[in-house]
């Protein structure tokens, strides 16, 4: 082996074992706060229960009456999905926490030393993810297994696998969208209004809300926004309400997607740190 790559060896083992020491040490430190996560999973169950009875009122208990392909069990279905893709791509706190960093000067902890910042972050994310799933798999089956009657089924595995692939981009998807919010502090003192924007945007064209056929027709471009990708595509794509045959080409505009948020993010880094100034300790 040449000193070269030797050389690259030691640099991508470097990095790879820096990646397990962040990722090791956020899930530690959010083990401490295990009751809390237990706590707000069992919260986030209490709005299904008011959403089951809403569109029970709107159905009228007609189990056979159908609302723009949907019926109510299905209806049922899809906002148990929603909550699950949801759990996966809200990001609670991190715009806030980007730009709290470059307001506070502390940012620059990731500007003089070899660590990436979003790079960072992300897998900060995915150690608040695996703490939260661990901890709320227990609710989730049981929810899933009280209402397992308004599933007809379990899809074939290629759906399953597009619906965890779907699943996993989603949670990309989030993490980029929050980040670039919270780098704007580069060129905003304050970001709130911004974060309260995407959140009532999120809220409506994600699905979250209703279902996204229910909302084509008054915005006819909910399609093409990459907020459909955090919780209506998964939801969708379990229920089969995406042919089978457009599945990769589903997967591959929301990869897409994370390809050019990545490079979104990146850009506004660079060109936020240029215009940064930072003073005292």
């Amino acid at each position: 082996m040449s000193p070269t790559e030797l050389t690259i060896s030691e640099e991508l083992s470097a990095r790879l074992r820096l990646k397990w020491l962040v990722l090791r040490t956020a899930i530690e430190e959010r083990l401490v706060y295990r009751g809390d996560f237990a706590f707000s999973t069992l919260v986030r169950f209490l709005p299904i229960v008011t959403q089951i009875f809403l569109w029970s009122a709107i159905f009228e208990n007609d189990a056979v009456r159908k609302l723009k392909g949907y019926n109510f069990g299905e209806m049922v279905s899809y906002y148990l999905l929603v909550m699950l893709a949801r759990a996966f791509s809200s990001m609670p706190g991190l715009s806030t926490g980007i730009a709290s960093s470059i307001a506070d000067g502390s940012v620059r902890k990731y500007l003089i030393q070899p660590v990436d910042m979003l790079d960072h972050l992300f897998w900060h994310r995915v150690a608040h993810k695996l703490v939260y799933y661990a901890v709320a798999i227990g609710p989730f089956t049981l929810l899933f297994w009280l209402c397992r009657d308004y599933f007809s089924g379990w899809p074939e595995w290629p759906v399953t696998l597009a619906f965890v692939g779907s699943l996993l981009m989603s949670f990309a998807i989030g993490f980029l969208i929050e980040a670039w919010i919270g780098l704007v502090a580069f060129w905003f003192l304050e970001v709130s209004s911004l974060i309260f924007i995407y959140m009532m945007l999120s809220y409506f064209l994600s699905g979250h809300m209703i279902p996204l056929e229910l909302l084509s027709p008054w915005i006819p471009f909910v399609d093409f926004l990459p907020f459909r990708y955090l919780a209506y595509t998964p939801a969708a794509i379990m229920l089969g309400k995406i042919a089978a045959a457009q599945l990769p080409r589903e997967l591959m505009i929301q990869f897409a997607w994370i390809v050019g948020l990545i490079v979104l993010n990146r850009w506004t880094f660079v060109r936020g740190v240029r215009r940064y100034s930072s003073y005292g300790g």
